[in-house]
C-alpha cells in the first residue's frame, strides 16, 4: 500500500492542527496535505510514471515533507540527497538514481547546473518564483493516489560512501511503513507529542524516526536551521518539546555547552542518541547539564533506521543500546570465524545479522549486492550482515563492540577501538577521541588515539600519562601513539570517518 494513503488520512483527521514549523512559520495538516496534492498533480500532469525518481537536495525546510508526500501520492520514489555531499558523490547519486527532477534551494542551482550540465534533470527551486513553488501554486490539488504495492520502492537513500561511491539503499513502502509503525509503538508516540527535529531529513533519523511517526499520529514537528547548540537549547527551553533526537556530535556539543551551566530540559519524554556509538561519559555529561535521560538507538539505512533501542520507561543498562524491535527485525549474533550463534548471556562476540519487514531488499542498480548474488552483504538464507560486532546479556540486551573492519590486531590479540575510546573519553582533557590501528615494527599494529583536546595546553604526553594510570588501558589496549588535532573527520552522515584517519595516520 502507498504510504501516502496513511499520511493523507492522518492529515484529514488532524486538519486544523499544526503539523510543521520553522522560525515563525507554521503549517497545518490541511496545508501540508494540500501542498502535497498540488505537487502530485503537477508531477502527474508532466508525465511522471509510477516508480520514477524525484530528488530532494534540501536542508530541513518546510517544503521537504509536503514535497515528498506529493511524490509518493503521484506514485514516485523519493531520493533524499545529502546536502553535505561533495560534487562527485552528489552527481553520482543523482545520475545513479535516475532522478528526472530535483527539488532544491535557489542558492544551489548554479552548482547543480554545473554538475548536471549534460543531463536532462529538471531543477525545481523553492522560494518565491521558483519552479517548485510555481508548480504547487499553479496546480489544483488532486485526490488521486497512484497505487503502489508493499514491495515497490518508496525511497532510495544514498549512504555517505566513506569507502567508495555512495550506494542507493532501496526502501519499499512496506519497509518504511513497518518501521514507522514500530517506532510509534515502541516509543508510544501520540498526537500530543511535539518533536524538535534537528536531524536531517536526508537520513533515516530525521525522516523515519522523528518526522513520519509524528505525522502519522497528528503531532507537531519543529525544524531548526543550521546546527547550533545554543539555538537548540533555546528552542528546547521555549517550546518544551517531548520528542526528538541528537546525533552523537550534537549530543557532545550540547553536553559541553551545559557543563557547569545547567539548563533544565524536563519536557523531553524521548530524546534519541544515534549516528555512531557514543561513549558513556558524554551521555552522562548531557544528563548532568540538561536532565535528559536519553535512549540510545541502533539502526542502519539498510534497516530503515531503528533495529535496537529502549522503551521510554525501560531501565537503562550501562553500555547497552537496548533490545531488538522484534516486530520488524529478527536478529542473531554470528561469530566472524564461524561456528554456532552467540547465545544470550555468553561471553562471545558476534556479528549482528538481521532480517524482517524493516530490512532493505537490496541496493539500487547493484544486482551484485542483491540477496542470492553471492555478496558478502547477505547470508545464503537471506540474513543481512551489518558488519557490526556485538555481545548479548542473558536478558537479550545488546552491547555494541565495534565494526568488524575497525578491529585492531596487535601482537596477535584483538583490540576493539570503541572500547578504548570509551575509556579515553573519561579523561577531562579530551573533548573527542578516535582510535585506529597504525603500523608497528613489533606488534604489527598499535593502538593510536587521535584526540581533540578539551582545552588549551593539552599534549600527547599528558594524555599518555593519564592513560597509563587507567586500569582498562593497559597492555595491548594502551595507546602507544597519540595525535592532537583540532577536529575529527566526519562522513556526510556525521559518523566518524575512520578510513580518512587511516590515510592521514598510516
Amino acid at each position: 500500500m502507498n504510504i501516502a494513503m496513511l499520511l493523507r488520512r492522518s492529515a484529514s483527521d488532524h486538519a486544523d492542527r499544526v503539523a510543521l514549523g520553522r522560525d515563525d512559520t507554521l503549517v497545518t495538516y490541511a496545508e501540508y496535505a494540500d501542498t502535497g496534492a498540488r505537487f502530485a498533480a503537477h508531477l502527474l500532469a508532466n508525465g511522471l510514471e509510477a516508480g520514477e525518481r524525484v530528488g530532494f537536495f534540501l536542508p530541513n525546510t518546510l517544503d521537504y515533507l509536503p514535497g515528498l508526500l506529493g511524490v509518493w501520492q503521484a506514485g514516485g520514489v523519493g531520493v533524499p540527497l545529502n546536502v553535505l555531499f561533495p560534487d562527485a558523490p552528489l552527481r553520482h547519486a543523482i545520475l545513479d538514481s535516475g532522478a528526472t527532477a530535483v527539488v532544491c534551494l535557489p542558492d544551489d542551482v548554479e552548482r547543480l547546473q554545473r554538475l548536471l550540465v549534460d543531463t536532462p534533470v529538471r531543477l525545481l527551486t523553492t522560494g518565491p518564483g521558483g519552479g517548485y513553488t510555481e508548480a504547487v501554486a499553479g496546480s489544483a490539488p488532486t485526490d488521486v493516489v497512484v497505487p503502489r504495492h508493499d514491495d515497490h520502492n518508496a525511497l532510495i537513500m544514498y549512504t555517505s560512501g566513506s569507502t567508495g561511491v555512495p550506494k542507493g539503499v532501496r526502501q519499499t513502502h512496506r519497509n518504511v511503513t513497518a518501521q514507522v509503525e514500530a517506532v510509534i509503538d515502541w516509543y508510544g508516540i501520540t498526537g500530543d507529542d511535539h518533536a524538535l527535529n534537528c536531524m536531517p531529513l536526508f537520513h533515516v533519523g530525521g525522516l523515519h524516526l522523528v518526522s513520519l511517526p509524528t505525522l502519522l499520529r497528528g503531532g507537531r514537528i519543529t525544524f531548526m536551521g543550521k546546527w547550533d547548540p545554543l539555538v537548540w537549547l533555546d528552542l528546547a527551553t521555549t517550546l518544551r518539546p517531548t520528542y526528538g533526537g541528537l546525533i552523537s556530535t550534537m549530543l557532545i556539543d550540547v553536553g559541553n555547552r551545559t557543563a557547569g551551566s545547567p539548563v533544565v530540559l524536563d519536557s523531553f519524554r524521548i530524546c534519541m542518541f544515534g549516528g555512531s556509538r557514543t561513549p558513556n561519559t558524554p551521555i552522562e555529561r548531557l544528563a548532568a547539564g540538561t536532565g535528559i535521560q536519553g535512549v540510545e538507538i541502533y539502526g542502519q539505512t539498510e534497516q530503515n533506521g531503528l533495529a535496537i533501542s529502549y522503551r521510554p520507561d525501560e531501565k537503562r543498562r550501562t553500555g547497552s543500546m537496548g533490545r531488538p524491535l522484534s516486530q520488524v527485525v529478527e536478529t542473531r549474533l554470528v561469530p566472524p570465524t564461524g561456528g554456532p550463534d552467540i547465545e544470550p548471556g555468553s561471553d562471545g562476540v558476534g556479528e549482528l545479522w538481521v532480517r524482517g519487514d524493516a530490512v532493505t531488499p537490496g541496493y539500487w542498480n547493484r544486482p551484485d549486492l542483491e540477496p542470492g548474488a553471492g555478496s558478502e552483504k547477505w547470508s545464503d538464507d537471506g540474513w543481512f550482515r551489518t558488519g557490526d560486532l556485538m555481545s548479548c546479556d542473558a536478558d537479550g540486551y545488546l552491547f555494541y563492540v565495534d565494526r568488524i573492519d575497525d578491529m585492531i590486531v596487535s601482537g596477535g590479540e584483538n583490540v576493539f577501538p570503541q572500547m578504548v575510546e570509551e575509556h579515553l573519553a573519561e579523561c577531562p582533557d579530551i573533548a573527542e577521541v578516535a582510535v585506529i590501528g597504525t603500523a608497528h615494527e613489533r606488534w604489527v599494529e598499535q593502538v593510536t588515539a587521535i584526540v581533540v583536546p578539551a582545552k588549551d595546553g593539552v599534549t600527547a604526553e599528558s594524555i599518555a600519562e593519564w592513560a597509563s594510570t587507567h586500569p582498562d588501558l593497559r597492555g595491548i589496549a594502551r595507546p602507544r601513539r597519540i595525535e592532537i588535532v583540532e577536529a575529527l573527520p566526519r562522513t556526510g552522515s556525521g559518523k566518524l570517518n575512520r578510513p580518512e584517519l587511516r590515510k592521514e595516520y598510516p
